[in-house]
């Protein structure tokens, strides 16, 4: 491949997107059907649990609605941070065209996790909608700004992960294990507003509660909450991306070696 070097980038971009886009929804019979199942086993149980302790709402929001805008945020966070640390190994035979580098991969595994969880998240507004749930936001661009913010993230952690996990091989789990922990203190299932201090302050130190608490303010701006940023949250996502992209730069060889 020669002549213009942006014309080449994007036309690697493309066949890598289609390649993933593809593995990812027709990869397995029914492996579209399952990116939407997960999140709704996920939301149903939750509301399960909180029917059982007699909560019907948090913040002054519904708590399917309020549970289902928090799900989609952190696994949108989630689900990128993992294609990118996989990236690599799902497209390592790529690497014998020159034209293809390490950040590619990642990059485009990452876009197709985002194209699938916006309409993801666009079937579930439709059938909340459908059962008359509040799901119209108030402030359209609040809800993509913090799930853009949320993916930018994703990227960032997954990319510096994904270096850490090949210098590191035994990092891989330590990294996994921090998903579990870090879904309870980003406001997912646990309003954070009834966090006493100084547990607080420590726990609003977490760019993901940031994330997903401008989303729901977007639809619902009178919703109880931290004081949240989408300064802060775009602030910590760009310090991720300008180090991931500078270790897969400067270890490039070693990444594609091993």
């Amino acid at each position: 491949m020669s002549g213009n070097p942006v014309k080449n980038t994007l036309m690697v971009w493309k066949a890598l997107f289609l390649k993933d886009a593809l593995s990812r929804f027709f990869g397995s019979r029914g492996a579209w059907a399952w990116l939407l199942i997960e999140p709704c086993i996920h939301i149903g149980i939750m509301v399960v649990m909180f029917t059982v302790i007699r909560t019907k709402v948090i913040g002054g929001v519904d708590v399917p609605t309020w549970l289902m805008v928090g799900m989609m945020g952190f696994f949108l966070f989630r689900r990128t941070s993992v294609q990118g640390i996989h990236a690599l190994d799902c497209n390592r035979a790529f690497f014998a065209f020159r034209q293809v580098r390490p950040f590619d991969t990642a990059l485009t595994s990452a876009v197709v996790e985002l194209f699938a969880m916006f309409w993801i998240f666009v079937i579930l507004l439709v059938i909340f909608a459908f059962f008359r749930l509040s799901v119209i936001p108030e402030n359209t661009l609040t809800v993509l700004s913090g799930f853009f913010g949320l993916w930018l993230l994703g990227l960032g952690y997954g990319l510096i992960s994904s270096v850490c996990m090949r210098i590191v091989r035994d990092s891989g789990h330590l990294l996994q294990i921090l998903m579990m922990p870090l879904m309870f203190i980003s406001g997912v299932i646990i309003p954070m507003n009834t966090i006493p201090e100084p547990y607080r302050s420590y726990v609003a130190l977490n760019p993901v509660l940031h994330g997903l608490e401008c989303m729901r303010l977007g639809f619902w701006p009178d919703y109880h909450t931290l004081d949240v940023s989408l300064w802060y949250l775009y602030g910590v996502a760009m310090v991720l991306l300008v180090i991931g992209m500078g270790l897969y730069r400067s270890l490039e060889t070693r990444l594609v070696a091993q």
